[in-house]
């Protein structure tokens, strides 16, 4: 059968095991997806049935997330102190400058999540894949948000060979694969490394609100259920959690009442039982890489 030659299979009790930093045996992060959608055209999550462009409803009910909801997730973060992953399409860099800069000077992890989610990178040809790779990359640089060390596509939308080109144009990891709860490293054509750090598309907004037609309960409940059965099987191994999260959609007021509560009773330390490490995915990639490679972090 064909297959993707990227990584062998590998079932998760017979690995090699370590901790993470200062012990920790779950990896927790929060991806927040800040996206720009062009108006009149192109891909888009829509609330209501997409209309003939230019579809206001939803480019406006998107639009919402940048100018509202974002700020007030912010906001909840700063009160429950947790570190964050923003994925950030580029072209917020012209649109909303000071969102992206209000990510990088809390230290959130900057990720490069493609030029816009209006487009997809999966029907590019070679030359103009990579070429969008680098210049997301180096429109972070220049901002002064430094150099992006992973990826995440808009939609998930890969080529064969994005693998090849994202270790190519000087990526680490990419968040595209959610085929594992541990950090797995991929083949690529050049022989540079790329890992894959496990990403949600259960634990995930769109999917789960948008897709599934969910209530903001039951995806704060989904959270909860997620990370107290994580807790019970990173006994064994340790495993990552992740979080992804549109501000349009969860920064909601109605709905970020129910993720307030769910992230409060992830961070308290009763619940955690000394076992979560709060992080982002670039931090996931070097304890991992250490464990495996450089025998400088923790081995159990």
């Amino acid at each position: 059968m064909k297959s993707h030659g990227r990584f062998d299979y590998s079932a998760i009790h017979q690995r090699p095991d370590y901790s993470w930093p200062q012990g920790k045996r779950l990896a927790v992060y929060i991806g927040l997806n800040l996206e720009h959608f062009a108006f009149g055209e192109g891909l888009g999550a829509c609330l209501a049935p997409a209309q003939p462009q230019p579809d206001v409803l939803n480019y406006a009910w998107r639009e919402y997330g940048n100018r509202v909801g974002a700020w007030r997730m912010l906001e909840l973060f700063d009160e429950l102190r947790l570190p964050c992953a923003a994925l950030v399409n580029t072209s917020l860099l012209d649109h909303a400058p000071g969102l992206v800069a209000a990510c990088a000077q809390r230290g959130y992890e900057i990720v490069a999540h493609g030029h816009s989610n209006a487009e997809r990178q999966g029907g590019m040809d070679e030359a103009r894949e990579l070429a969008l790779l680098k210049s997301c990359r180096a429109r972070c640089e220049q901002a002064g948000h430094g150099a992006p060390a992973g990826w995440l596509s808009p939609w998930i939308s890969e080529s064969v060979i994005t693998p090849d080109l994202l270790a190519e144009a000087g990526y680490r990891y990419t968040l595209n694969w959610c085929h594992d709860d541990q950090p797995t490293q991929m083949r690529t054509r050049s022989g540079a490394s790329l890992w894959s750090v496990p990403y949600p598309q259960e634990l995930n907004d769109i999917p789960t609100i948008i897709g599934r037609l969910m209530g903001a309960q039951d995806f704060a409940d989904m959270i909860v259920h997620q990370y107290e059965e994580m807790l019970r099987q990173c006994a064994s191994q340790p495993l990552v959690m992740g979080i992804a999260l549109h501000p349009y959609i969860v920064g909601q007021p109605h709905r970020l009442h129910h993720l307030r509560k769910a992230l409060a009773h992830l961070g308290d330390p009763s619940v955690a039982k000394g076992a979560a490490w709060w992080t982002t995915p670039g931090q996931i990639v070097d304890c991992a890489d250490r464990a495996l490679h450089g025998g400088n972090a923790q081995q159990v």
